[in-house]
Formats: structure tokens, sequence, C-alpha cells
């Protein structure tokens, strides 16, 4: 994915062209330029002449996928774009073939696997009988002068 090609994945996913400005700063788009001076791309949103969300790559096609993932969630989350009908994505079953005469004999389905051990925590009694706890006594509260 680069810049010329990141506007067709974006539409295929639904997001609207002018949400996003490609080589260039536009207002309240989400941009993708690169900066000459510094040889990055940069990815942020534009609004009342600031960025905002700003982030910087050396490759271009990990800006572009950088912007493309943030756009998709975006569609996703709104609901535009969502999990595929399992009925209309599933391949079909295979079909199934009656056994014939030189088949060879079915395998056994392997065994489960073990059973995970129970482990039971072990309360160990305190080495102090709870009956020959004594605390300690209570400071004496300061003299007052009068």
């Amino acid at each position: 994915m680069n810049a010329e090609s990141i506007r067709d994945w974006l539409r295929a996913v639904g997001v609207p062209d002018e949400v996003v400005s490609i080589g260039e700063e536009a207002d309240n788009t989400w941009c993708l330029v690169h900066d000459d001076d510094r040889t990055e791309f940069e990815v942020f949103w534009r609004e009342q002449g600031n960025r905002y969300d700003w982030v910087a790559f050396t490759a271009e096609d990990v800006a572009c996928h950088y912007l493309f993932g943030r756009l998709a969630w975006a569609q996703v989350a709104r609901g535009a774009v969502g999990v595929l009908d399992r009925a209309r994505t599933e391949p079909a079953p295979a079909p199934t073939i009656a056994p014939s005469a030189s088949a060879a004999p079915p395998v056994p389905a392997p065994p489960p696997p073990p059973a995970r051990p129970v482990i039971t925590p072990v309360v160990r009694p305190s080495a102090v009988a709870p009956t020959s706890f004594k605390p300690a006594p209570a400071p004496a509260p300061p003299a007052t002068q009068g």
C-alpha cells in the first residue's frame, strides 16, 4: 500500500474521499503528507489549522497502513463494516463419499487429552494459636497540664 493506492483501499471499506487528504494538508481531514525536510511521512487529523494525533513514519507503506487501520477501525466502530455473514463466506462442506469394499478401515479418533489435575490449596495452621495472642497495651494518654 502506498500514497497512490490508499484512497482506493479506503473507498473499499466505505471511507468517503472528503475525509482524507493525500499529499497536502486540508482542514477537517485525515492527512498523509511527505515531509521532504525530514524524509518522513506524517499522518494526522487537521482541524482549524492544527494537527491532532500526529504520527511520523520513515516508510511510506507503514504510514499508509497506519492511516488505513485507523480509518478502517472507525468504520467498524460505527457499524459501517463488520463481520461478514458466515453463511455466505464459509465454503460448502466436502461431499461425502460412500466407502468402497477395498477402502481402508476408518482410523479411530485420537484419545481425549488427559484431564487437568485439580489443585486443592493446602491451609496450614498458624504457628501461633489464636488464643495465645495478646494485644499490646494501649499507650497512656498524654498528661494534661492545668
